[in-house]
């Protein structure tokens, strides 16, 4: 008997994802729920803009047959097109020590890391992509990258994709635009290129990566990691902050500290988004707390929107 909506929903709440070990089984339960009533790939980049005609010849798919033209001059033409088949798609994700934290709580006593959530997104994108017969590539980083694998269509791929999503990070300290600008370089075919991650570094050196790659004629997808204690902020009683990526520790007073927080990260928010909006990149932000059928399910509509 199919599972109801309510169902699929309860697989997609991250407490519950992370009762189940294997990351495979984890994407597939997403994908289940997302792709219920979908038809179309939400998050494809795709180009189908026409070009020009070509007389036909024998052999050609008759479906590009220009029927209009064949009642104007009584003669075959083919329709042309830039690009008749999806982006690649290079998933981008983060393994630094900040992508460790996690303060949401499980059924199984453990933390539900920003890692965590970076990681099911990207098995479930992965999973949907090589069913559709897409084409999808895997880059892990921190402080240098760490593991690069071009997209592939194969069966395998999928496979590949989610073991080294569930190889244990070094947890190391980040320097995600150099990472980035390498990933540019590296990469020969126009992609879409989804980096996920909570983009805690140097705002200018994110913005010279994410340039780099526009420049490469790669779109970009920006998806930001938070978990809800850094977006709210909750804590009342004086606190022994620990620093991640050598940064250190700090004894403070939350009360005294929340105001001007939350106004740098509402900034530092608006700059990615504005940085994004300029460059002709998408972002979003998760918030770890959310069931990934919401969070994922608004990032792919906003995608099928603008696609």
């Amino acid at each position: 008997m199919p599972a109801s909506s309510s169902d699929l929903r309860r697989y997609l709440d991250p407490r519950t994802l992370a009762r189940v070990s294997s990351l495979e089984l984890r994407a597939r339960q997403i994908v289940e729920g997302l792709m219920t009533g979908m038809h179309r790939s939400p998050y494809q980049g795709s180009s189908v803009e026409f070009a020009q005609h070509r007389q036909y010849t024998a052999g050609d798919d008759i479906r590009h047959l220009d029927w209009k033209a064949f009642g104007r001059c009584d003669r075959l033409y083919i329709k042309q097109y830039q690009e008749e088949t999806n982006l690649p798609i290079m998933l981008v994700v983060d393994a630094s020590e900040s992508m460790a934290f996690g303060s949401v709580e499980t059924d199984t006593n453990k933390s539900w890391t920003k890692y965590d959530h970076a990681t099911s997104i990207a098995a479930a994108l992965a999973y949907m992509a090589v069913h559709q017969q897409d084409a999808v590539g895997l880059a892990v980083f921190d402080q240098v990258l760490s593991r690069y694998f071009p997209p592939h269509s194969t069966p395998g791929q999928w496979r590949h994709v989610v073991n080294e999503l569930q190889a244990v990070p070094r947890w190391n300290k980040t320097d995600t635009g150099a990472v980035l600008e390498q990933i540019a370089e590296k990469m020969t075919h126009r992609s879409l290129v989804v980096v996920i991650s909570d983009f805690f570094d140097s705002l200018d050196s994110l913005v010279r990566g994410l340039r780099h790659l526009r420049y490469r004629r790669h779109e970009v997808v920006c998806l930001q990691i938070l978990d809800p204690q850094e977006l709210e902020f909750p804590f009342d009683n004086i606190t022994m902050f620990e620093g991640m990526e050598e940064l250190g520790e700090l004894l403070s007073e939350p009360r005294q500290l929340r105001d001007r927080y939350l106004e740098q990260v509402k900034s530092f928010t608006e700059q990615m988004r504005k940085t994004c909006r300029s460059i002709k990149a998408d972002f979003h932000q998760f918030n770890t707390r959310e069931p990934l059928d919401k969070a994922m399910s608004n990032f792919l509509a906003l995608r099928a929107a603008t696609t």
